[in-house]
């Protein structure tokens, strides 16, 4: 499975705890890609994957949403993939997007706006 957006999205996701995170964010948080599991890897090329249909079927217009609105988009497709993977997760795993903590609402923000900007206008 090609896991290159994947890597894009784990390299925003880092970038945003480093930014947003409040003192030293747990070593998990920050593991790099070549030692991330392998549903994780999966995960995040497929939200990558899910960011960039809805940025192509808007025609680009998802510019014109508030960054929680981006966020949002991009917790709830993470909250999927953990459901996938795990039957029973911990409640924080799946929390809804106003229980989430600020500086993951702001990464996830991030994440969005990373893989939007990072794709060719279509013709």
């Amino acid at each position: 499975m090609p896991y290159e957006q994947g890597r894009i999205f784990r390299e925003a996701w880092i970038a945003g705890v480093k930014k947003h995170f409040p003192g030293e964010p747990k070593p998990g948080y920050i593991t790099s890609w070549e030692e991330t599991p392998d549903w994780e890897r999966a995960s995040a090329t497929a939200v990558y994957e899910q960011v960039r249909a809805f940025v192509d079927i808007s025609a680009g217009n998802t510019s014109k949403l508030a960054r929680a609105q981006k966020g949002r988009f991009v917790a709830l497709c993470w909250i999927a993939q953990i459901h996938k993977y795990f039957p029973d997760p911990k409640p924080a795993y799946v929390a809804d997007w106003d229980d989430l903590p600020t500086w993951q609402q702001q990464t996830d923000a991030d994440i969005f706006e990373h893989i939007e900007q990072g794709l060719s206008p279509r013709s």
